[in-house]
């Protein structure tokens, strides 16, 4: 992956999700990009924000929502994704204010998708790896995209990474399988809390490790 993100980069993107979700959730106002914006994030980038609510070591999704191409300044993405993920993800009710102190942020910053091309669709499941990989599978008007650490998180192998990613597309878990059926991959730098407006980390993501 060519484009790099630092420490100080990470926590700012993460501290900027919070602060745009909490200015909407709170005044219903959108957060301005700050005039202080280090270069770097500035660019066009593909990003997700992911809201986490935790009861105790668990983790479970509140929200997830974000630009799977570079169409946007990431910065901006970030504050965009921060508030659709809090208040606009159809797969949940808004959150409220006091969420906020039990929930943690994380971004994922997207390296642009690509193609994969193969002679046989039987052949995904070798050029795809979980714990590197994100995965957009897309079919006529189909399209679903899982971010890499959820297969890690959840523990699947690559076939099921594929079936699960056809199943978040509204399509029958083998459409991978069929002619005709497009797959992409993505690599994703991901920094995230460690508790509720806790530390800041860059989260490493391995096969075969909790998350």
């Amino acid at each position: 992956m060519s484009f790099q993100l630092t420490q100080e980069e990470g926590e700012y993107l993460v501290k900027l999700a919070r602060k745009a979700s909490e200015i909407y959730l709170k005044k219903g106002e959108i957060l301005k990009v700050p005039d202080n914006l280090p270069q770097k994030l500035k660019e066009r980038c593909g990003v997700f924000v992911t809201i986490n609510s935790v009861q105790g070591n668990e983790h479970q999704l509140r929200g997830c929502i974000g630009f799977p191409h570079p169409t946007t300044m990431l910065a901006q993405a970030v504050i965009e994704s921060a508030i659709s993920s809090a208040a606009q993800d159809p797969r949940f009710l808004p959150m409220k204010t006091e969420e906020l102190d039990h929930v943690v942020f994380e971004v994922s910053v997207l390296t642009p998708p690509e193609p994969i091309e193969v002679e046989n669709p039987q052949d995904y499941s070798s050029k795809i790896k979980v714990g590197c990989d994100g995965l957009i599978v897309e079919r006529t008007y189909c399209k679903g995209l899982l971010l890499p650490q959820v297969p890690v998180e959840l523990k699947w192998d690559e076939e099921t990474f594929l079936c699960e990613c056809c199943v978040k597309a509204g399509l029958p878990p083998d459409s991978w399988l069929l002619k005709g059926t497009k797959v992409y991959r993505f690599q994703a730098i991901i920094f995230e809390e460690a508790s509720p407006k806790g530390k800041i980390r860059r989260k490493e993501i391995n096969k075969g490790q909790a998350p």
